[in-house]
């Protein structure tokens, strides 16, 4: 059971009353939610309920226009650029759908770019890489250039990527668009074997499949959240 089911674990990520507007348009419209440290939570919604941006404003790409958002103990809106910058590098690890790998790169220096701006040493970097590429399952891969690895070893290198500066949250955005269901599949696993280790993991996602196989799932509609269950309480 995770620490999130008991009540124990403190939030790593709170919204309160979050309001996004672009012009006259609002994309949320209220948000209010907890993350607890340990949970595996599904954000799920139709093109245009905006849950891409709540990612961006989770993940500090982007500011609300007004309410509150904390992560890991940091209230963002206090933040200057930089220093959110430095928070996204310590705390928040991010994965998309499209993998974003440099073409003449081996897998273990895509890993190690995760942390090329966090003052860790060449070698140190290397060893980070190796190891995070070890916990997704691609140790024998360490070598290999994207042009040599399938779409779903190509998605565990950036999640290898994203974990490898060890983030309070990880942040997947479709990280099963591009595959196929195999592959797709796979990547899922990976996801709840490093949720199981005590990552923190919410996934965006249209795929209502997918989001209602995780512990817990967030819809949203028209910029709002119209629902919130965990497993065994719907």
């Amino acid at each position: 059971m995770s620490a999130a089911a008991t009540g124990a674990a403190a939030a790593v990520l709170s919204l309160r009353d979050v309001v996004k507007t672009y012009g006259d348009v609002g994309a949320l419209r209220g948000v209010s939610l907890e993350v607890a440290a340990g949970e595996l939570v599904a954000v799920v919604g139709p093109s245009g309920s905006g849950k891409s941006t709540m990612l961006n404003i989770v993940g500090t790409l982007d500011r609300p226009t007004s309410g509150t958002v904390t992560i890991a103990g940091n209230d963002v809106a206090s933040m200057s650029d930089d220093a959110l910058s430095r928070l996204r590098a310590d705390h928040i690890g991010f994965v998309f759908q499209h993998f974003h790998l440099q073409a003449g790169a081996t897998a273990a220096e895509n890993v190690a770019d995760g942390v090329l701006y966090a003052g860790v040493p060449r070698r140190e970097r290397h060893r980070r890489a190796v190891e995070a590429l070890g916990r997704v399952g691609l140790g024998h891969r360490v070598d290999h250039r994207p042009h040599e690895l399938s779409g779903g070893e190509k998605q565990r290198v950036a999640i290898a990527r994203a974990i490898v500066g060890e983030p309070t949250i990880l942040l997947a955005d479709e990280p099963t668009g591009a595959l196929d269901t195999a592959s797709g599949a796979a990547i899922l696993t990976v996801l709840r074997e490093l949720n199981a280790a005590g990552t923190t993991i919410l996934v965006i996602t249209h795929d209502l499949e997918l989001a209602a196989s995780l512990p817990r799932r967030i819809r949203m509609r028209d910029g709002l959240v119209s629902n919130d269950d965990r497993a065994g309480t719907r």
